[in-house]
């Protein structure tokens, strides 16, 4: 299988060495990594090349690196049901620049771009409709980004006395807690409250 993916990747790197920055065969998957401005002609060329036929667009995500300058990578799956193959064709941004959108090569892209945008605030130029698809309206962020915090930034909640949806800023009920990661089994090296007596025997 591996061979048949170095043979992929050798072909599509000779046939597109101006698109193709890098690939590689890792875990039975081939992924291709090119610059943003040769996305669109690239995947165009994947799926209508016959030796390759990458017909199908099975998912678009992201990925986030915050100690990278390029922090996102946008990742792109594609299958050839002809071929029997699969691809990862791999674009790196960060936050200021936007990734062209392959809505007008395979459509179905729309809203896997608009959830790129949406949880990683990754922008696709070109796209019919880019905005929030599964946050709420007014949502401050991209709760995907590794640096977004755990509680957010808003809470939400019904109040029966004004009989709406109210946004209020986030309080913890508790401070955060000191877990001690030790066995249950083996028991503390400290008297749990309750258990003072138990310890003193």
């Amino acid at each position: 299988m591996d061979e048949a993916l170095k043979d992929l990747g050798e072909s599509i790197a000779t046939a597109q060495p101006d698109a193709v920055s890098e690939w590689h065969v890792a875990r039975g998957e081939l992924t291709v990594t090119v610059p943003a401005e040769a996305l669109v002609g690239f995947v165009r060329f994947l799926r209508d090349e016959p030796p390759f036929a990458f017909v199908s667009l099975t998912d678009v995500c992201g990925v986030d690196w915050p100690q990278r300058a390029q922090r996102f990578d946008v990742v792109y799956h594609l299958l050839s049901p002809q071929q029997n193959q699969r691809i990862r064709v791999k674009v790196m941004t960060d936050e200021d620049t936007p990734v062209p959108s392959i809505t007008s090569v395979f459509p179905g892209a729309d809203w896997f771009e608009r959830e790129a945008y949406d949880l990683y605030g990754i922008v696709f130029t070109g796209h019919p409709d880019l905005r929030r698809i599964l946050t709420d309206y007014g949502f401050e962020g991209h709760p995907l980004r590794k640096d977004f915090p755990l509680t957010g930034f808003v809470e939400v909640r019904y109040d029966d006395e004004q009989k709406r949806v109210v946004y209020e800023p986030v309080r913890l009920a508790q401070e955060f807690r000191d877990f001690d990661f030790l066995s249950p089994w083996e028991g503390t090296e400290y008297a749990l409250p309750g258990d003072e007596k138990a310890k003193g025997q």
